[in-house]
């Protein structure tokens, strides 16, 4: 992504593209009956105004949460990801199965990195096999071809199946400090090293989106790209990739307005 490029994020909906920058949003869906409908506005939490830069990977979480409310209040007509059915069912079994997994005789570690995989099960669920894959290629595609000038194809560097190596690596090396703690200081032990593996995952992932060439970015990046090409993703239609461009280019024009505002250093985009 070249500097004058506003950092975008993005989220595939089962029938369109919510596209965000550092205080805007848009969002497009198609309708049943084949009508293209748009909504925006300004993100409720903006974690590119946070001072400190350590508040800020917590913070482009946290975010999203209210970001979603607002979607569904002014575009009522958008379907998340997660309300696709079954999923409800796969979030309650990959629950259960963690807590299984933590009452085990596996090593912290083991037990950490473990539960983080089985975590993944709602997600793969809601897209595998669905047009919310598709419009998820269609995001990555619209995006990336912005951010680089040139089409791209349907996998995204920044995409959040990327943060699955990262959250492995952290969450193993948390739960391996936690795990030396005093017994009664344990779980808040557990409960900081949470916190710390989010943290440290996000700002990883970061040095991941600066050095795609160094061979521990490759080593990290490779259950993303695995997850992109087998699972999450897949090839849209010219009629998905309208909609993910009606919502591009609404939230640039929306970011291009605000005047006199200093937007993020590319580095510090968003995932898309």
């Amino acid at each position: 992504m070249t500097e004058e490029h506003i950092p975008l994020g993005g989220m595939a909906l089962a029938n369109g593209v919510l596209v965000h920058g550092p205080r805007h949003w848009a969002c497009a869906v198609r309708t049943p009956e084949g009508e293209l409908r748009l909504a925006s506005g300004e993100k409720p939490i903006k974690a590119v105004d946070a001072g400190n830069r350590l508040l800020r990977a917590p913070l482009r979480i946290a975010e999203i949460f209210p970001l979603l409310a607002d979607v569904r209040r002014s575009l009522p007509e958008a379907v998340l990801p997660f309300q696709r059915p079954g999923v409800a069912g796969a979030m309650l079994g990959s629950a259960a199965a963690v807590r299984a997994l933590r009452r085990t005789r596996l090593s912290p570690v083991a037990r950490e990195s473990l539960a983080a995989l089985v975590s993944l099960g709602p997600a793969v669920i809601a897209l595998r096999g669905s047009a919310l894959a598709e419009y998820h290629g269609a995001e990555h595609i619209s995006i990336g071809t912005y951010e680089h000038g040139e089409p791209r194809t349907r996998e995204h560097e920044r995409c959040g199946s990327h943060m699955v190596g990262p959250l492995l690596a952290t969450t193993a090396a948390g739960s391996a400090l936690a795990a030396r703690a005093p017994q009664h200081l344990r779980p808040a032990a557990r409960l900081a090293a949470g916190v710390g593996a989010v943290a440290a995952a996000v700002e990883l992932f970061t040095w991941m989106v600066a050095n795609q060439r160094h061979p521990l970015a490759r080593a990290l990046y490779r259950p993303g790209h695995e997850l992109q090409q087998r699972f999450v993703t897949a090839e849209p239609s010219e009629e998905q990739l309208e909609v993910a461009n009606a919502a591009l280019e609404e939230c640039l024009r929306l970011e291009s307005k605000a005047n006199g505002r200093r937007d993020p250093a590319p580095e510090e985009a968003p995932p898309a």
